[in-house]
């Protein structure tokens, strides 16, 4: 692991095993499919204070990647480091560090509104009411939140949604924020603005590292500093677009050129 990187994987793996009830119950569905790779032998290093996106189709391992260096599940086999702790024996001081929003949110509660969510959520984190009073306000102005900040959470449109997500991942100021397909429910100009507003704000001023799922080819490819293509719990390759291009040999690929080839060879070699 470099010194400048935040997060650092070796031969990561998730494989799901039905359980024996489920087996006993479908036995011909699942005798020959008793274990899901979900994630098979990922090994990365993610730089502090870059944009990294795991690029994939629906199904690829991204989710499952993302869940495991959250310390959501635990890994089957293989090691990861964020922020200096281990995944695994340090999963607390690993919760300290990371932020977390998913692209179709249903944790927050319908009936408070946005503010009384956030203090809700700050005394989950542990924060004092006064630190989490102190946080709020900034973020508020931070995200352009203010007209709606105190209406009802079954009002908030899907935009709204999304800010108020970014919101708690930034209650707790954390190092790094996971963005789990953080624009799958937006419109253009409100993915847009989203996007915009993580680069010049989270990242550049701020100084947070971001790593974010997607299967749009065209929003990691200008969105993201680097990029990892990954195909059936695989990483088949990783880098800027820059590299991708070299490791292809082809200077003037595009993006959609880049992808195919990658999980092209991925399933010829299966």
């Amino acid at each position: 692991m470099s010194e400048s990187s935040i997060i650092a994987t070796k031969d990561l793996t998730k494989h799901f095993t039905p359980s024996t009830n489920l087996i006993d119950f479908f036995p011909r569905m699942l005798k020959k499919k008793s274990v899901v790779k979900a994630v098979e032998g990922v090994t990365l290093e993610i730089e502090q204070g870059e944009i990294f996106a795991l690029l994939g189709p629906n199904g690829a391992g991204k989710t499952t990647l993302i869940k495991m260096l959250c310390t959501l599940i635990l890994p089957t086999r293989g090691e990861a480091f964020v922020d200096g702790c281990d995944l695994v024996k340090n999963g607390e001081e690993v919760r300290r560090s990371i932020g977390l929003v998913t692209g179709e949110e249903r944790s927050f509660y319908w009936r408070l509104t946005g503010r009384q969510n956030l203090k809700f959520f700050g005394a989950l984190y542990n924060m004092r009411p006064e630190e989490v009073g102190k946080r709020i306000d900034p973020l508020v102005e931070l995200l352009d939140m203010r007209d709606y900040i105190d209406t009802r959470y079954n009002e908030y449109s899907t935009g709204m949604k999304q800010h108020l997500a970014v919101a708690r991942c930034l209650l707790s100021d954390a190092k790094i924020l996971f963005m789990d397909e953080p624009t799958k429910s937006l419109d253009h100009t409100s993915a847009e603005k989203l996007r915009r507003f993580i680069r010049e704000r989270i990242v550049g001023h701020e100084k947070k590292t971001v790593v974010f799922t997607t299967h749009v080819l065209r929003e990691a490819a200008g969105f993201a500093d680097r990029i990892a293509i990954m195909d059936r719990g695989v990483i088949k390759a990783s880098g800027t677009i820059s590299e991708l291009k070299k490791k292809i040999d082809d200077p003037e690929a595009t993006i959609e050129d880049i992808f195919e080839y990658f999980t092209k060879v991925d399933r010829r070699d299966t």
